[in-house]
């Protein structure tokens, strides 16, 4: 049950005291440096076999945009991004298309595969060997297996827990009949990461139809498995961007007031070593992120769309810099996987992914080459 005495305080709190708050506990760990990773987004597959309401990105079979990259799609994808100074490879995928429709399944076979997360390890395996970026993984909800196949060739891994509110799975809400967004399925892929020792990342998805007692929930528990295991590196607060396109083609934005609340409280209720962040091309008034307590814009494309939100730019990374600077603060590239979980944490990485960072790695674990346009 959601503690309902935390979330009416957080609820009732003055907001700027809450940004002050938490504004003061990222100091304290990360200073005056905001982060981002210099990315390139490859959408390995657009089919899944969920149906979210609120989804941009996925295209049933039958829709001519569906498809799964092939093999020379990807390497040409990847080798421009690394002309271009990217370090980070985003293979972001629909959750198992697979097990729901034939045409995934008879493309994957074409490719010499039965599923999705063997041809996505495959691709993560030649990324790493044959170029200098690092693959972080966004394939959904993982099994053990799942995640022992694809930690070798990735640095990082990720999957938005989005809500632990069953009562979206209801009919008429947005996750109704999507069976990879279960909380209990998602908690347990956090568990799994946590187990095997995977630096990853998950988050909230805020304005989706959940109560503010549901979204202190989802970030308590959140902290209740990095407690555990301690390898939650970063989470996400992302807004629910409306779509002409989508079933919740009128459900209405988070404003951004209640954007910055989630920010604060989020600081507030996780520990101070798990990086918070928040998407700069989403709201208008990004800016206004770095006073709620976040220390990092997430991965930032020079080279690819946001294939998510396709309608949002990414802010050109040169005005982002400006906009840092302009509140006191200084842009800082990272790598996917941040700088602990290979300088200070054993088992976290493999000893090629290990030794591939610390080739182009400063002391405090990030790139030496920094670009900041």
């Amino acid at each position: 049950m959601p503690d309902i005495l935390e979330s009416l305080i957080f609820l009732n709190s003055d907001l700027s005291n809450l940004m002050e708050k938490a504004s003061a506990k990222r100091n304290l760990k990360w200073g005056n440096s905001i982060t981002y990773s210099r990315k390139v987004f490859v959408p390995l597959t657009n089919m899944c076999r969920d149906t979210c309401s609120y989804c941009a990105f996925v295209k049933h079979p039958n829709s001519p945009f569906a498809k799964i990259m092939s093999r020379e799609e990807v390497y040409q994808s990847v080798r421009y991004a690394e002309k271009n100074g990217c370090k980070e490879v985003l293979f972001s995928l629909g959750e198992k298309p697979e097990k729901r429709y034939e045409k995934a399944r008879l493309e994957l076979e074409k490719l010499g595969h039965k599923t999705m997360i063997g041809y996505l390890a495959e691709m993560c395996e030649w990324v790493v060997q044959n170029t200098g970026l690092i693959p972080h993984v966004n394939a959904g909800t993982l099994s053990e297996e799942e995640v022992q196949l694809l930690k070798p060739f990735s640095g990082s891994m990720g999957m938005m827990l989005e809500t632990i509110s069953e009562r979206l799975l209801q009919k008429g809400m947005p996750h109704h009949g999507c069976p990879d967004k279960i909380p209990l399925k998602r908690l347990n892929t956090l568990e799994i990461t946590g187990k095997l020792k995977v630096p990853f990342t998950t988050g909230i998805l805020i304005g989706i139809g959940e109560t503010f007692e549901e979204r202190i929930a989802s970030l308590n528990a959140i902290q209740e498995v990095h407690e555990r295991y301690g390898h939650i590196q970063e989470v996400i607060i992302q807004n629910f961007q409306r779509k002409s396109y989508i079933k919740m083609a009128d459900h209405p934005e988070p404003p951004l007031e209640d954007m910055l609340r989630t920010i604060a409280i989020a600081r507030i209720i996780l520990s101070e070593e798990i990086s918070i962040q928040a998407p700069p091309n989403l709201h208008e008034r990004h800016r206004d992120y770095i006073k709620a307590g976040i220390n990092d814009w997430g991965g930032v494309s020079p080279v690819t769309r946001d294939f998510i939100n396709p309608e949002h730019a990414w802010p050109e990374i040169s005005i982002l810099n400006e906009t840092t600077k302009s509140l006191g603060f200084q842009l800082k590239e990272r790598f996917t996987v941040y700088g602990d979980f290979f300088n200070k944490k054993e088992g976290f990485v493999s000893e090629e992914i290990r030794n591939k960072l610390n080739i182009d790695a400063d002391p405090m674990g990030f790139p030496r080459n920094q670009f900041l346009n």
